[in-house]
């Protein structure tokens, strides 16, 4: 990419779309933990690269990468378990924390807030659930972290982290990095299991209300927390140093490459 800075920035933005969608694809068909009550069905290491790549490429031009990578992947052989759909929440992440490095921080508390009313009006959402604990049992919210997610950002971190990343030195990098990647993995999660809840229990019927409150969420509530934080414990080693090397070198005069 050494000459890169000589070639227009329309054909910039459209190489980088095509380089990232690639490894995007490549990416999603590298198989992490398989997905709770859909056979065949994994989570794949895209979804740590989904918040590099929001604070990388920012909103327009990593939402897009993703997009193209999710059905480039799909042509491949990679399952499509939500119908097509499967795209939303890595292009979800992405763009919060795009718009987050934008400072546009009001709308990113927007959508999160709507995804979350949204998630818990649902009707195949468990809002709490019980936890055996030796012979008792304790009742607890559900969405317990998404709630959590959601105070980070509307807090004074959620605007400080961008201001962090943004710095382009490495210890201030990971910690900013840390903030938007648990909002924005925070709300990849709550994309993904509403097209959960949509697909597998309205459209296709495959699990009943019934089955989502006794089997599914109960399940899920013990996994996603562990599954979340590794996530977002790799995007940080992983994404810290690729942000300042890229943002001081390929990405550093160019603006509107991170549209």
């Amino acid at each position: 990419m050494s000459g890169i800075s000589k070639i227009g920035n329309k054909t910039k933005i459209i190489a980088f779309i095509a380089i990232f969608a690639a490894l995007f694809a490549v990416l999603r068909r590298i198989p992490t933990v398989p997905m709770v009550g859909v056979a065949g069905a994994y989570f794949s290491l895209s979804d740590v690269a989904a918040p590099i790549y929001g604070a990388i490429l920012g909103p327009l031009t990593g939402g897009l990468s993703v997009v193209l990578g999710t059905f480039l992947a799909m042509a491949l052989g990679r399952p499509a378990p939500f119908l097509g759909l499967d795209f939303l929440p890595a292009t979800v992440n992405v763009i919060a924390i795009g718009l987050l490095l934008k400072r546009k921080w009001g709308i990113v508390v927007i959508l999160n807030a709507v995804l979350l009313l949204t998630f818990l009006l649902h009707p195949f959402t468990s809002i709490l659930v019980n936890i055996p604990i030796g012979e008792t049992t304790v009742t607890f919210p559900f969405a317990w972290l998404h709630i959590v997610a959601f105070v980070v950002l509307i807090s004074p971190l959620g605007r400080k982290a961008a201001n962090w990343v943004l710095t382009l030195e490495t210890p201030n990098i990971a910690k900013g990095l840390a903030v938007l990647a648990f909002v924005g993995t925070m709300m990849q999660h709550l994309m993904g299991n509403l097209l959960y809840e949509i697909i597998f229990g309205q459209v296709l019927q495959y699990y009943s209300q019934v089955e989502f409150a006794t089997v599914i969420w109960p399940s899920v509530f013990f996994l996603y927390p562990v599954e979340r934080l590794a996530l977002i414990i790799l995007a940080v080693v992983i994404g810290t140093p690729l942000v300042r090397v890229l943002k001081k070198s390929v990405f550093a005069d160019n603006s509107s490459n991170t549209a």
